[in-house]
């Protein structure tokens, strides 16, 4: 292998940034829109609104406009919309009038680079949005703004203080340890960035009225721009005296900017405390940006030595916070107070004694969001809640009271969103959103303190998912107990009693940061699977998550349904079930069940009635076997699941001599309508009450008129069905209410149609308020005619809307309006792909250039489909399949554009309603926005085939749709967002449609190629809203290791856990006796050993996956002894010398923690497993020995074991008692990985690179045959094989990866001793663990290599991917194509792709290596080019577009490996 490509195969999860703002819509939107809450106190309420949506949310007024939160994992950047649920006044379960909030995704992008800091510019207008400004690694800062007109993030200035003209401001340096801090100015007039540790960037505002705006645009416009940075300027910190600066904010109360800095004077360390010890000060700067003047207007010296973090105090108070590891100390102009925290702190010679808290705390790394103007919330290093008061008398502040309040996730950053909600952000748990309440009436609580993580949540489908997940995130958060805030000193002076209660509303799943993942079989694997859907047989299991967060995360990249039943059905082409309600049925819609099953075959149709029992049974399985009946054309066969066949007499008015076109409910569900090729019948049950044939509507044809015409394709919408003919023409059928009754109708506008049909659909846009009139332009006088639906009676304000959506062959678009068939929306080139849909009436564009002749000939829609799932604030989907394979994908939104004002005078067609309200009748403000799914098809379809899109409102609790075909996938819609989930277990899948009865709740149904129908059930503990399906198993420790044993499915995994012990206890153990009997004479007082000190427990779990229940036991525990951490635990292979046999062992290797003092020493201890199902002891220790060093990693090779004990690699062999020594060699360091291939070895140092040896038998000798000379402080190590050729992969501590090649023949290897480099690549992500799995031959790749491995890994940030070894010619094109998607892609924030991957060596001396790896992150920009741009760009490098998107599929299929 020469190439390599780098591939992300779940993104980043480990959110380390966080902040609210406006960035969606201004505060005053959402006062705009307001509704009252129902009930009888209909108290008008502010609700929020987003960019599109006017149906408000009904809440109490005190919940306020609430604003956006924006997230960063890594270089994952998401903006949300915090949709809360109000609740009715009578509603008592409701806590503070909210029944349920969660998170909307607004918009998703992935950067060219990590954010390293974020902050919101907000100056608090009500008309003005806010802004998101970014800053990235060394000097560059973007502001980034939302554009409704393309609902997305726009990029509005770009500031970098990088490249040869700022060189001077490292000052020499080149290594830095953190990326730029940013910060923003409270009223919006400034933000300030630390760059380079020295230099302070401000970055001036632009003035309300001189955006960019033009001024002579309407001011609708301009109402709520964003705040936007209008220039910037640098100030040189050593100028002013102020070094060593650890953080900065902006104060609130002063008529300027005033930046507060907190730097130390002069540094210092632990061993220097003792004389020198507070030295750190503050100082305040005003900022005059109009002078570039900056004094200094108040400081304050003497601040202990550990400060780190400043708080800006929310006016009326102002002033800062200066937090530190033992003591918070409040600083203003004009007054201070300090609060200690523990034993710890002390004070400045001379100065008076500060109050000390009655408990002990340390607040180191804590992050800090203000709950109220005088209130503070710490999330501390232990995941622990604390509340600070600030308690003050007018402006002067009292004293500081900290008091605890509960536990939570280890969170990384904080934020408060609006005035009810916060918001806690961890890389090391799932992140919350948590409602939090000051003072509620207790009348509220009693109903939510039993019940622990399930109904707090409200709306009912999330808690049903978040009821799967077990909830180790909220160890007392989620039973809401009062906190009371009582304070002693002072009673009732300011807040005697505050209390504030918390409900977890939703949370962000997070797999990082995963240390180690090993690959094993799954509960439901198939023995039999062969090639890709032998894949699916695997499971991902991780160690993720620290401390109480520490969780076992079980990841698969494919779906594997639980089987329920399977039938042998050959030659079948398409499936349905349906509804039949005989009277006005008492089930609610959402649980009613199905009744028939319809199955269409090549050229006959089958019918199964679903037995529906006469009582509904509890919630779970009904008493006798399911009965599936079939029906063929002469006689009616019962076909019980224990497959007899029983012959049954009765004749059925369904259509089965021929195959069915499509199947569906008319009429609220009292009438079924099924469609063959000729015709359509009406059923009422299993009698047929109507039946229609179609003709040719065109009597050209005069030799027989009545010549039948076949149906192409059917689409239903109650009460209408839209058929598309064989030669591409359009008929509907109408169905009336009253009759139950179908009639043709061919619309007039199709009768003449000079081009033909290639996709149509309708789409039912229904609800309480049908979201496509909202986008009219005439939407403020429209109202909408409420028809009744399943005549409940209580769904009555539901309406709907009716909307065919046509395709043409030449990639027009419309949608008309139903049955009217007026055009409300039309766009030119659907089928290309653009970014933005924008309806096309009104403006004509000739500049477009057409496609290319040849191909817009060969390229079609073949479907179509637009769907708008459940939620208040949905919005409807788009999607479009062509013949190529391409699913492209919209999502529609509302822009109220400035030219909407004007009237044009739009050409009516013949037969339209009205003429007047053609024009205003238009969707105007309709657009739709493309989104990227990442779905490789890559098939020929004909525009004939059955249909492969089915939209599924709830299987298993989740909604979205299926994608049939030769790569079936699910896309599963959670919060607004697209979660493509494929499913590869079965092959090629013919059909799927939903089943909802007695035996199978939820569930769906899909017949394989093979010819199996299967009825199935979503897998139950998985969570399906993330990139990967996850299941988190909590384990209340930090998982350090796991290995897989295969023989019985077993995953031994190290664990620890923190113990409090007594600090003699501990002082004991560690230290030898003559310590002790000094530490007695000396001065320690009795009080000072009381104390505790908390220690990490290590032990190794053996975990199993119980079989058919799925749920994780442990079967056995190892603990480890007192200071003893395991390190490393692998399922070794070794050669018996007495018996002569081989024996799977569990080897584990552990070291002693003694600190700096004592000798390091460490032991390597064996494990047998027992065989015997019933014995007592799984695992029996067979050898246990001491060694000098750290034992930190085990291999076996060859029958031998390979042990890493501090610097020495030992071989030993095993004589079935005892280990003895065959070979050794000496390591410069420490051994942090160890990978064996055959008899090559290779190892990575913690400090000096990657070595490589080999093992001789003949000699017993171990062999030093290359090694890295450059430093490199290794994280992983792997060997990456390609046919015959070996490489050497390696993870640095600055994030990169490089691969390394052994040839002695070559010139530069100094005759075979060095490494050669072969490629380098910058991941931005600490590498853990690789693993090497063996690629699956696809068909495309040119060299069919069988022996080629890629390599798996896992990062810290909680992303897992790929490297795959590619052959020179593909390299070459992609590597082309990725040059030119440099330029020709708009990268989000200005960051260049180029720069972000180049080699980061933080200022160590490296000599660059090849570009040998090509970056897929970048590659995927090429898909969501439109049709043109990616000819036009595949014609550039010489190779075609088919070419490059079959490389994309191969190598995608190669690498899909679970």
């Amino acid at each position: 292998m020469s190439y390599a490509a780098y591939k992300m195969k779940h993104w980043p999860t480990g959110i380390e940034h966080c902040a609210a703002g406006f960035i969606t819509h201004c505060p005053s939107d959402a006062a705009a829109f307001s509704a009252p809450a129902p009930g009888p106190a209909a108290s008008p309420s502010g609700a929020e609104s987003d960019a599109d949506s006017s149906a408000a949310a009904r809440r109490p007024r005190r919940l306020g406009p609430t604003p956006n939160l924006v997230v960063a994992a890594a270089n994952v950047l998401e903006v949300y919309a915090v949709r809360a649920d109000a609740a009715p006044a009578e509603d008592g379960a409701a806590f503070d009038g909210i029944l349920g909030a969660r998170l909307e995704l607004v918009c998703h992008y992935r950067l060219h680079g990590n954010v390293e800091s974020m902050a919101v510019l907000s100056d608090g207008a009500e008309n003005r949005r806010d802004s998101i400004a970014l800053a990235f690694r060394d000097a560059k800062i973007t502001c980034l703004e939302f554009d409704d007109a393309i609902y997305g993030l726009r990029t509005s200035s770009m500031h970098c203080f990088e490249g040869p003209e700022w060189q001077h401001l490292k000052r020499g340096r080149e290594s830095f340890a953190w990326g730029p801090v940013i910060k923003s100015d409270p009223l919006g007039r400034c933000g300030a960035a630390l760059i380079y540790g020295l230099q302070m960037a401000i970055l001036k505002a632009a003035q309300v009225g001189q955006s960019l705006v033009g001024e002579d645009e309407p001011t609708r416009a301009l109402s709520s721009s964003a705040v936007r940075v209008e220039s910037s300027y640098l100030i040189d910190l050593r100028a002013l005296e102020t070094n060593h600066v650890k953080d900065f904010t902006f104060v609130h109360g002063y008529i300027e900017p005033v930046l507060v800095i907190l730097h130390e004077r002069e540094p210092t360390w632990a061993g220097r405390i003792s004389s020198k010890h507070h030295t750190c000060m503050i100082s305040a700067f005003s900022i005059s940006m109009t002078l570039k003047q900056h004094p200094v207007i108040w400081s304050a010296a003497n601040l202990p030595h550990d400060a780190y973090q400043i708080l800006s105090v929310p006016p009326p108070i102002s002033g800062v916070l200066v937090v530190c590891a033992n003591s918070i100390h409040y600083h203003s102009q004009s007054t201070s107070c300090s609060l200690a925290l523990n034993n710890f702190s002390s004070q400045p010679d001379g100065s008076p004694e500060i109050p000390k808290l009655n408990f002990h705390v340390e607040l180191d790394a804590a992050k800090a969001t203000w709950l109220s103007n005088d209130i503070v919330m710490f999330s501390t290093k232990t995941g622990e809640m604390l509340l600070l008061t600030v308690v003050y008398d007018g402006r002067t502040v009292r004293r500081l009271d900290l008091m605890k309040s509960k536990a939570s996730v280890i969170s990384s950053g904080a934020t408060t969103i609006g005035s009810s909600f916060f918001f806690l952000g961890s890389r090391l748990g799932d992140s919350l959103l948590v409602q939090f309440s000051c003072g509620v009436a207790t009348s509220v609580l009693p109903d939510l303190i039993d019940e622990r993580s399930g109904d707090i949540e409200g709306d009912l489908p999330f808690a049903k998912r978040l009821k799967r997940v077990p909830s180790d995130v909220l160890q007392d958060v989620t039973s809401v107990e009062e906190l009371s805030f009582q304070n002693n000193i002072l009673p009732n002076s300011i807040e005697s009693a505050q209390k504030i209660s918390y409900v977890v509303r939703d949370k962000l799943i997070n797999v990082g940061p995963l240390k180690d993942f090993s690959y094993g079989l799954r509960v439901n694997a198939d023995a039999n699977a062969t090639g890709n859907a032998k894949q699916s047989n695997y499971e991902l299991v991780c160690c993720s998550g620290h401390g109480k967060n520490g969780s076992l995360s079980v990841l698969q990249q494919s779906i594997r349904p639980d089987l329920i039943t399977e039938v042998e059905l050959p030659s079948c082409r398409g499936i349905w079930t349906v509804y039949y309600k005989s009277s006005r049925a008492h089930t609610t819609e959402d649980n009613e069940y199905h009744a028939y099953l319809i199955i269409s075959l090549e050229n006959r149709t089958m019918v199964d009635c679903i037995e529906v029992p006469t009582q509904k049974p509890k919630a779970g399985i009904g008493d006798g076997p399911q009965k599936t009946v079939f029906w063929e054309s002469r006689n009616f066969r019962v076909l019980e699941t224990g497959d007899d066949l029983g012959e049954v007499t009765e004749t059925v008015d369904y259509y089965v001599q021929g195959a069915t076109i499509a199947a569906g409910n008319l009429f609220g569900r009292r009438r079924v309508i099924q469609v063959y090729a000729t015709g359509a019948r009406v059923l009422d049950g299993s009698f047929m009450t109507q039946e229609l044939n179609f003709t040719a509507h065109s009597s050209e044809s005069s030799s027989s008129s009545s010549e039948l015409l076949g149906v192409a394709s059917a689409s239903i919408a109650d009460p209408y069905v839209l058929l598309k003919m064989v030669d591409g023409t359009i008929q509907l059928l109408v169905g009336d209410h009253s009759t139950c009754a179908l009639s043709i109708s061919v619309p007039s506008i199709f009768t003449n149609l000079s081009e033909k049909v290639s996709a149509c659909t309708l789409y039912r846009d229904r609800g309480p308020e049908p979201w496509l009139r909202k986008t009219r332009s005439d939407a403020w006088l429209s109202s909408g005619i409420a028809e009744p639906i399943d005549g409940s009676g209580s769904s009555s304000q539901e309406q709907s809307d009716i909307y065919c959506i046509i395709c043409y062959e030449s990639g027009k678009l419309e949608i008309f309006e139903v049955p009217s068939f007026r055009c409300v929306f039309s766009v030119e080139s659907f089928l290309s792909g653009e970014a933005l849909l924008v309806d096309a009436k009104g403006r004509q564009d000739d500049t477009k250039v057409s496609l290319k002749k040849e191909v817009a000939d060969s390229i079609r829609v073949v479907e179509l489909a637009m769907h708008r799932w459940s939620g208040q604030f949905s919005r409807p989907f788009l999607f479009g399949l062509l013949n190529d394979g391409t699913f492209l994908c919209y999502h529609a939104y509302c822009y109220e554009g400035l030219e909407s004002n004007v009237k044009d005078n739009s050409f009516s067609p013949a037969g339209s309603v009205d003429l007047a309200s053609a024009s205003d009748s238009r969707l105007k403000n309709l657009r739709f926005h493309r989104i990227s799914v990442d779905i490789t098809l890559r098939e020929d379809i004909s525009s004939l085939a059955r249909p492969r899109i089915t939209i599924f409102n709830n299987v298993g609790g989740y909604e979205g749709l299926f994608l049939s075909g030769t790569r079936p996938v699910w896309v599963m819609v959670c919060r607004q967002r697209f979660r493509v989930h494929p499913q590869l277990c079965d092959g090629p899948i013919e059909a799927f449609t939903v089943l909802h009865n007695v035996n199978c709740c939820h569930g769906l149904i899909y017949v394989t190629s093979q010819g199996f129908l299967k009825i199935c059930q979503l897998p139950e503990a998985y969570n399906y809203d993330n990139y990967w399906p996850v299941q988190k198993i909590p384990l209340h420790g930090t998982p350090h290791q796991v290995t897989y044993y295969a023989e019985q499915s077993l995953y031994p995994l190290i664990v620890s856990v923190p113990v409090v012990r007594p600090l003699n206890q501990v002082l004991s153990i560690m230290a030898d006796q003559d310590l002790v009997h000094h530490m007695d004479n000396d001065a320690t007082s009795a009080d000072d050993l009381q104390k505790t000190y908390t220690v990490e427990e290590f032990e190794v779990r053996v975990l199993e996956l119980e079989k058919p229940s799925g749920r994780w036991e442990t079967r056995s525990t190892i603990p480890m002894q007192s200071f003893e951490n395991a390190l490393t635990v692998r399922i070794v292979t070794l050669h018996n010398t007495t018996t002569k046999e081989n024996e799977t062992l569990m080897a584990i290797g552990t070291a002693y923690v003694q600190g700096e003092d004592v000798a390091a020493r460490g032991r390597v201890l064996l494990f047998s497993f027992t065989k015997s199902e019933n014995s007592q002891n799984l695992v029996t220790e067979v050898y246990s020995k001491e060694s000098k060093g750290a034992v930190s990693a085990v291999a076996s090779l060859q029958g031998h074991l390979l042990i890493a004990a501090g610097p020495k690699i030992t071989l030993s062999k095993w004589t079935g008692s005892e280990l003895t020594a065959v070979a050794f060699y000496d390591a410069p360091l420490h051994v942090v990985s160890l990978n064996i291939v055959k008899n090559f070895v290779l190892f990575g140092d913690i400090h000096k690179s990657v070595y490589f040896l080999s093992w001789k038998e003949q000699g017993s000798q171990l062999t030093l045959l290359a090694k890295d000379f450059g430093s490199l402080d290794c994280f992983a190590t792997e060997f990456l094989i390609d046919g015959s050729t070996l490489n050497l992969a390696v993870s640095d501590s600055d994030k990169n990866l490089q691969i390394f090649y052994y040839a002695p023949k070559m010139v530069e290897s100094w005759k075979g001793q060095k490494l050669l480099s072969r490629a380098e690549f910058h991941v931005g992500a600490h590498l853990t663990k690789f693993m090497r799995l063996q690629m699956l031959p696809s068909p495309g790749l040119a060299s069919e290599k069988t022996n080629r491995f890629a390599l798996l890994f896992g990062t810290l940030d909680g992303g897992i991917g790929c490297i795959a070894p590619i052959d020179e010619l593909t390299f070459r094109r992609l590597q082309s194509l990725q040059r030119k998607l440099v330029d020709a892609v708009p990268h989000v924030c200005g960051l260049n792709p180029r720069s972000f991957r180049q080699f980061k060596s933080n200022g160590k001396a490296h000599r660059p290596g090849p570009d040998n790896i090509i970056d897929f992150e970048l590659l995927a920009h090429y898909e969501m080019l439109s049709l043109e741009e990616q000819l036009d760009i595949a014609q550039q490098i010489g190779t075609t577009r088919a070419q490059i998107l079959s490389n994309f599929a191969d190598i995608s299929l190669g690498t899909s490996f679970l």
